[in-house]
């Protein structure tokens, strides 16, 4: 195999990683937070190096700012029933 294709085919891995990516935070975001979420987990442990839980914090989600009583979706109680006119 010449260098020239293996470059070839090295770039267009990471376009296709690229593009897989950018489906996956716009299409399943809540998917994409629980696999960060898990692999960040794994990585945090005290029993870690240093760089491998540095790593672990860097992966992990941002953490939701929750302003209400549950930190939740700031939408408690039912939705009120749509009004027609």
């Amino acid at each position: 195999m010449s260098t020239g294709l293996l470059l070839q085919y090295i770039v267009v891995a990471l376009i296709v990683l690229a593009s897989a990516w950018v489906v996956l935070k716009k299409q399943f975001p809540g998917t994409l937070r629980k696999a960060r979420g898990a692999i960040a987990l794994g990585l945090v442990k005290p029993a870690r190096a240093g760089w491998v839980q540095a790593l672990g914090r860097r992966i992990a989600p941002p953490v939701n700012g929750g302003g209400g009583a549950c930190g939740g979706c700031d939408s408690c109680g039912p939705t009120p029933p749509k009004q027609h006119r």
